[in-house]
């Protein structure tokens, strides 16, 4: 079925959004066969972004742990600071194309938002970026960010889920001149397929770049996942390769029980959000229940569909970190490596840690570094002072 991963996908929207899809899907089929679009996003990722990010050999660590070889992809040096680049500079780009001269989006860390602002800065557009008032509190710095980039910041009661419902509401009044530019692998077709192919950038780099360093592909392949959109963009081109091991980690937050974490494919269930049926954090009624992690930007209660599908299927490993062992590999990586990573990445440092100590000195581990953590600065010694008291 069209739009769908097995049982997940879909698009499960009211009939106004309907043709606005449709139209999405009609343009970026038609785009990725356009040269003057592929020269132009190549131009805009290479001297604009600063595609290719470096695959660093993460050696003081590697020595400290003294297991299998652990390197890190350097999304966190791309422009803006994280992958979310990729995915924000090809819609704003497909928007162009399609004739949209205003762009919404939601944020969760913010670091999405930013993206937007700059991709719709560079290319003359509006942009408007929904947040909701938690992810504003902890991640001022970003918001202030995306306001000196000249986007407007509309904060709402909540988190990602709510800045994603107010998003929709906009769109579907406003879908004639407006672009909703989706953040994550998350929501109705064409969606995941459109944000998983533009982040799938990483992993194609990920393959030719340890291919030059050690003459093979890794061993296996860590990223944390919240909607998913890091680690479908590094796990994507990966896929048909058996031998090399997929881990996506989610937030175990404060624990295992409802409302701790935002886990929702360990602790979630079939269901349908924000457009898609996927694994999603809910009661017994079907009711959403609150998700949590330290990390903004994984403090989400469902999960892109192609995930979910991957869970099922057993293709990729999915785990679970929670916000002390985050914590402690934020501060790891940044003692030992001179790296400060974003809490989100952090989540896949930890699993990446545990995995290399069992494993040979010669094996391979690649972590993507989705993002770096000058943003969580404020969290994080925020509950070093509480631990310390």
């Amino acid at each position: 079925m069209k739009g769908f991963f097995g049982e997940y996908g879909g698009m499960f929207v009211p009939e106004i959004l309907y043709p606005a899809l449709e139209e999405l899907e009609y343009f970026y089929r038609k785009i990725k066969k356009d040269r003057k679009f592929r020269n132009e996003l190549s131009y805009y990722f290479k001297n604009f972004g600063g595609r290719p990010t470096p695959l660093y050999f993460a050696k003081n660590l590697t020595e400290k742990i003294g297991g299998a070889k652990i390197y890190l992809k350097r999304e966190d040096l791309l422009h803006g600071g994280a992958h979310k680049f990729n995915n924000a500079m090809g819609q704003a780009l497909l928007a162009k194309f399609m004739g949209k001269k205003r762009i919404i989006a939601e944020t969760g860390a913010g670091q999405h938002g930013v993206a937007t602002a700059i991709s719709s800065a560079v290319l003359g557009l509006k942009a408007e970026i929904y947040m909701g008032n938690v992810d504003a509190e902890r991640q001022q710095i970003n918001v202030k960010r995306m306001q000196i980039l000249g986007a407007g910041v509309r904060i709402v009661k909540g988190t990602l889920k709510e800045a994603i419902n107010e998003a929709l509401r906009d769109w579907s009044g406003s879908v004639e001149y407006t672009h909703y530019l989706i953040g994550s692998v998350v929501g109705p077709h064409p969606y995941p397929t459109i944000v998983r192919d533009f982040q799938s950038v990483i992993g194609r780099e990920i393959r030719n770049q340890i291919l030059d360093i050690e003459g093979r592909l890794p061993d296996a392949i860590v990223a944390c996942v919240g909607g998913g959109s890091n680690a479908m963009g590094a796990f994507y081109p990966f896929i048909k390769d058996r031998e090399v091991r997929l881990v996506g980690v989610q937030a175990g937050g404060k624990g295992d029980r409802p409302g701790m974490n935002s886990a929702p494919l360990i602790f979630g269930s079939k269901g349908i959000l924000h457009g898609a049926r996927t694994k999603v954090l809910q009661d017994e009624d079907g009711n959403v229940i609150d998700s949590y992690s330290i990390s903004a930007g994984l403090d989400y209660p469902a999960v892109g569909p192609q995930h979910s599908f991957l869970k099922d299927t057993g293709r990729v490993e999915y785990r679970v970190a929670y916000d002390d062992e985050v914590i402690n590999a934020y501060l790891e990586l940044s003692k030992t490596e001179g790296i400060i990573p974003a809490l989100e990445s952090s989540h896949a440092i930890v699993e990446a840690i545990k995995m290399a100590r069992e494993m040979d000195k010669d094996d391979i581990i690649v972590v993507n570094l989705s993002g770096r953590g000058d943003k969580d600065l404020e969290t994080v010694l925020r509950v070093m002072g509480n631990e310390n008291r």
